[in-house]
């Protein structure tokens, strides 16, 4: 196996925290604190709003702020339902290579490559089926 670059080891550093980040923001406890800071931020302001106008500002707000993370949770659900189908079509398949079991694993740059070295392989395929 050969030695990882430093920008290499800085993007899987980087992909690494983004995969914890999104474990973190589609977490139900971060969601429930979330809903108690806001209800806390809005019963201790309500009393010192001059304008209706922003009151309903800031629960649209706080409301935008808490789709986030229902949103989070259900592309996580969404995005590890779809990697469990499409791997057992992977592994039931005979000609289906394996080493694309765990791609998600990949950082961006790993799956360009890959993307290319695939693109490749398949007008190889198609100049071979050409001359047959």
């Amino acid at each position: 196996m050969k030695e990882k670059t430093t920008y290499q080891r800085i993007e899987q550093g980087f992909e690494d925290l983004v995969n914890l980040a999104l474990r973190i923001f589609g977490h139900p406890f971060t969601f429930m604190g979330a809903l108690l800071l806001v209800g806390f931020f809005l019963v201790q302001s309500v009393t010192s709003y001059a304008h209706l106008q922003d009151l309903i500002r800031d629960i649209i707000l706080s409301i935008t702020f808490l789709s986030l993370f229902i949103l989070q949770k259900a592309g996580n659900k969404t995005t590890a339902a779809i990697g469990i189908k499409i791997n057992e079509l992977i592994a039931s398949h005979d000609k289906a290579s394996n080493e694309l079991l765990a791609i998600e694993e990949k950082t961006e740059t790993e799956l360009i490559e890959l993307a290319d070295e695939r693109k490749t392989r398949v007008s190889q395929q198609g100049t071979i089926d050409d001359k047959k």
